[in-house]
Order: C-alpha cells, then sequence, then structure tokens
C-alpha cells in the first residue's frame, strides 16, 4: 500500500501528465517534437524535483511521461484534461509552490514552441495556466 505522500506525489506527476497533454493538444495536434521536447524536459528538470518513487520504484516524474503518452494513444480531450489539472491544482495548492508552477510554465512553454512556434490555441492555453496559478 503506498503511503499518502507517495501516493498524492504520484497524483501530482500524473495531473502534470494531464496539463501538458492539454497544452500540446490545444491545437488539436501533437507533433513528435512536442513528445520529444516533453521527455528531454522531464529528464533534464523534473527528476530533480523530490525523491518520489511510484509503486514501481521508479522516480514518480516519469509518470508525466505515462500520463501524456497513453493519453497520445487513446485521444482525449484538451480542454477535459485542463479541467481535471485546475481541480487537481485549486485542492493541492500545497504542492505548487512558486519554483514548481516556474517549471510547470517553462515546461509548457518548451512543449509549445517544439515544433513551428506556439500557435493561438496553445497560448491561449497558456494563459489560462498563469491566470489559475494566481488563485
Amino acid at each position: 500500500m503506498m503511503d499518502s505522500k507517495k501516493k498524492i506525489g504520484n497524483e501530482f506527476y500524473q495531473n502534470l501528465g494531464k496539463l501538458f497533454y492539454a497544452v500540446a493538444m490545444a491545437d488539436h495536434s501533437i507533433h513528435v517534437k512536442e513528445v520529444d521536447r516533453l521527455k528531454e524536459v522531464v529528464h533534464e528538470h523534473w527528476l530533480n524535483v523530490d525523491d518520489i518513487e511510484d509503486e514501481y520504484g521508479t522516480d514518480a516524474a516519469f509518470q508525466i511521461e505515462t500520463v501524456f503518452d497513453w493519453f497520445l494513444e487513446y485521444g482525449k480531450d484538451s480542454e477535459e484534461l485542463f479541467e481535471a489539472f485546475a481541480e487537481f491544482y485549486t485542492d493541492h495548492k500545497i504542492l505548487f509552490p512558486k519554483n514548481i508552477k516556474q517549471l510547470i510554465m517553462s515546461t509548457a512553454r518548451a512543449i509549445t514552441s517544439a515544433f513551428a512556434g506556439s500557435n493561438k490555441s496553445e497560448l491561449v492555453l497558456l494563459g489560462r495556466v498563469e491566470l489559475l496559478f494566481r488563485t
């Protein structure tokens, strides 16, 4: 049985996977370069955030990729996933200190600019994330 810190840590990363997918999918298509960029950022930055592991003893930050890949395979509505992330954020604001919010925004921007620059729908969603983080 996972303890509550571990459980909430895994949920945190799963919700980041939802958010990053929602951002990448805002324009209704995800380019392979966006996926590659997400994986780079996870490896470069998210693995160092904490020492929380999933139930298999793997760094929980990999949940970001796992969830993203799952939605990529099964297709999911960007708006629905953004709302799910927003709800998680609202219920667990303690998990989102300033440095984490900044890392989330820089990750989201890295994804949207990975292929042909950010387009309007992606920029709108990034703006919504920034507004959410001010609450």
